[in-house]
C-alpha cells in the first residue's frame, strides 16, 4: 500500500469509511435492469451511455464502487471486469453478485495502473469513479492502453462549472458565483475530509483525451424528462457540452438526506450538473453533456 500514490491512499481510506452509506443505493440499482443516470434517473434511452451492442464485448468499469453499472453491463452479455480502490465497496459488490447470480471479476486496485495487458478491452466506463477520484493524467492514458483500436471510453464527472461554484463547506449547494479560478484547476481538496478529487477544464479534458489517442465526436442534446428542468446545449468544435441552469435549490435541502436517500429521492427543481464524456480510441469517440448528481463534496 505504501507504493500507492498519496492521493490513492487517501481516497482508499475515505471510501472505505464512506462505503456503508452507499450500500442501500447499490442494492437499489442492482435490483433494476434498465439503466438510469444521475439523481433524476435519466433513462439510458436518452443518455446512451452504453454502446448499442455489448454482447460478447470485453468491458472494464474503472472505479466500480458497488458495481451496479457492471451488473447492467453483464446482463447485456458483456464480459465485465470491475476495479475499485475501496475494499469495503467491493465487499458490498461481491455480496450483491451472489444475491443476483452474477459472476464477474472484481479487483481491489488503482485504476491508474490496471493489472491487465495492453488492448484487453473493447469498452471502458466510469461513473463518478476513477474519472473523479484518480489523476486524469494517469488514468486516461491507462484507459487508452487497455482499449483495443476503435474501443470506447465513456465517463461521467461533476461538471466543471459546479466545481468552480460549489462552496468548500459541507451542506452548501453550488450558487451562481465563481468561488475558485477556472485556469489551472486540477487537484481539488476539501477542508471537511481527507479525500482528493481531480477536475479539469473542458479544454484540458479535450487536450488530454486527444493526446492519449482518443477521437472526439458530437453528442446530441438530451430532452428533459417530463416535468423536470431542461438542458441547455452548446457545441464547441467537435465537443458538445450541456450545462444546467445554476442551482436554485436551498443550501441544505439535498444534504439533509443520507447519500442513499439522496440518490433515490424524487426529482427536485435543479441540482448540480455533471459532465459526460464518451470517447473512441483511435484506429477510442468523445461526448460531453451534463446530468444532475449530488455535490462534489460527497
Amino acid at each position: 500500500m505504501n507504493r500507492l500514490p498519496e492521493h490513492v491512499r487517501r481516497n482508499r481510506a475515505h471510501w472505505d469509511q464512506l462505503a456503508a452509506n452507499y450500500v442501500s443505493a447499490g442494492e437499489h440499482r442492482w435490483a433494476i435492469d434498465v439503466p438510469n443516470w444521475g439523481i433524476w434517473s435519466v433513462p439510458e434511452s436518452e443518455v446512451r451511455m452504453f454502446p448499442d451492442n455489448l454482447a460478447g464485448k470485453d468491458v472494464i468499469e474503472l472505479g466500480c464502487g458497488t458495481a451496479y453499472v457492471s451488473s447492467w453491463l453483464a446482463r447485456r452479455g458483456a464480459r465485465v471486469v470491475g476495479i475499485d480502490n475501496s475494499e469495503q465497496q467491493l465487499t458490498t459488490a461481491r455480496r450483491l453478485q451472489r444475491e443476483h447470480g452474477l459472476d464477474f471479476p472484481l479487483i481491489h486496485g488503482n485504476a491508474e495502473a490496471v493489472p491487465y495487458p495492453d488492448a484487453s478491452f473493447d469498452f471502458a466506463i466510469s461513473e463518478y469513479g476513477a474519472c473523479l477520484w484518480a489523476d486524469p493524467y494517469r488514468w486516461v492514458p491507462e484507459a487508452a492502453r487497455l482499449l483495443r483500436p476503435g474501443g470506447r471510453l465513456h465517463f461521467l464527472v461533476n461538471a466543471f462549472l459546479l466545481t468552480l461554484c460549489v462552496p468548500a463547506e459541507d451542506d452548501c449547494a453550488a450558487g451562481d458565483r465563481l468561488l475558485r479560478p477556472a485556469f489551472g484547476i486540477y487537484r481539488v481538496e476539501w477542508p471537511t475530509d481527507d479525500s482528493v478529487e481531480f477536475h479539469l477544464s473542458h479544454g484540458n479534458w479535450i487536450a488530454l483525451l486527444r493526446r492519449s489517442g482518443f477521437e472526439i465526436s458530437m453528442r446530441n442534446c438530451i430532452r428533459r424528462p417530463s416535468g423536470r428542468v431542461a438542458f441547455s446545449f452548446l457545441s464547441v468544435g467537435q465537443i458538445s457540452t450541456a450545462q444546467l441552469t445554476p442551482s436554485t435549490t436551498p443550501a441544505n435541502s439535498a444534504n439533509t438526506l443520507s447519500p442513499a436517500e439522496f440518490m433515490m429521492r424524487p426529482p427536485t427543481a435543479v441540482d448540480q450538473p455533471i459532465d459526460y464524456f464518451a470517447v473512441r480510441r483511435q484506429g477510442a469517440e468523445c461526448r460531453l453533456l451534463s446530468l444532475p448528481h449530488q455535490t462534489a463534496t460527497t
